[in-house]
């Protein structure tokens, strides 16, 4: 099943989100590779696909787990959160209608 994972970054969190990139996307192209991410990707600060400095305000990944426990273990596993660049993180099960 599918599973959003959304994710709320703590105050000028840009500085700890870029040093905690490389590993960030390490676990994400492994689930791309394992044919099981849909999407995934920053939320802008500000209203621009390159907000600089401002940097972003949080993170949504839509991807495919046995269950919800397995997400949420995954999700609970991700390098910004030991690098403390969220806040909160809600998962939650999804259902792709469209496209």
């Amino acid at each position: 099943m599918l599973y959003a994972i959304i994710s709320e970054d703590v105050a000028d969190s840009l500085s700890r989100r870029l040093a905690a990139r490389p590993a960030h996307l390490e676990r994400l192209n492994e689930l791309q590779q394992q044919g099981r991410l849909i999407l995934a990707g920053p939320h802008p600060a500000i209203d621009s696909e390159d907000p600089g400095q401002e940097g972003f305000s949080g993170s949504l990944v839509v991807a495919e787990f046995t269950d919800l426990l397995a997400a949420q273990a995954w999700a609970d596993a991700d390098p910004y959160i030991e690098a403390g660049v969220y806040a909160h993180v809600v998962v939650k099960p999804f259902k792709k209608v469209l496209p």
